[in-house]
């Protein structure tokens, strides 16, 4: 089989397509509103957040392909699921695109060094979920149970249940206030009730299907947050 042809290379075809097709849609949600490309906020959380990408995703293309593939699955199975990511749409796509308007009309006047610290807390929590992904070879984006598949109680997965929306509720909390909104922290506060609702069913999925489950449950008492919840 030829390198063209390749599985590989169908892969890369595709992880290049969708890296530049993600940026080129987040320049568009960020910059059209702010209506100038001095929106500096945007550019500096678009490095944050493309920048390690390309050196994570180079990597798992080169040694560990079934994980990236496994990213790259995102049709729910579950009707819940599907509801769920539904009623994200909404709180997500606000808290992008308030951002822009903020800036446009000077809503906002946040510090330099509290977007610096909310960029470097969205770089941490991203590389939170990396870290998760390698931990559990089995996560992805859809709420599913694998042939082989087994319960991961080490690493993050000692601290909580679900790490992976750990990481992804501080990401999508501070996202805002890296773009230099304050305003935009709302709609943001609205995705919590959604990943909580998410998780929720994903573990009654999970409880059901994956053998252990519920006996970890047992052993990790936290859902989200270690001590809180």
């Amino acid at each position: 089989m030829s390198n063209l042809t390749s599985p590989q290379s169908g892969l890369t075809r595709r992880v290049i397509m969708m890296f530049f097709v993600s940026l080129l849609v987040l320049m568009a949600v960020f910059f059209i509103p702010a209506g100038t490309f001095a929106f500096w906020q945007g550019w500096l959380y678009l490095v944050v957040l493309f920048v390690p990408l390309i050196f994570v995703v180079s990597y798992l293309l080169k040694n560990e392909p079934d994980l990236l593939e496994r990213r790259m699955h995102y049709r729910e199975q579950d009707k819940e699921q599907v509801l769920i990511i539904k009623l994200s749409y909404i709180p997500f796509i606000l808290a992008y695109i308030l951002p822009g308007f903020d800036f446009r009309f000077g809503w906002s006047h946040m510090p330099v060094w509290l977007v610096i610290l909310s960029d470097v807390l969205v770089l941490a929590s991203y590389l939170w979920v990396v870290n998760v992904f390698r931990t559990n070879r089995y996560a992805s984006r859809v709420v599913e149970v694998d042939k082989g598949q087994s319960v991961i109680s080490t690493g993050p997965y000692a601290l909580v249940r679900h790490p992976m929306y750990t990481g992804v509720a501080v990401m999508y909390l501070f996202s805002p206030l890296a773009l230099g909104s304050y305003w935009a922290v709302i709609p943001a506060l609205f995705i919590l009730p959604i990943l909580v609702y998410r998780l929720l069913s994903e573990e009654k999925i999970l409880a059901r299907d994956l053998p252990g489950y519920t006996d970890y449950m047992e052993k990790v008492k936290y859902h989200l947050f270690p001590g809180i919840w």
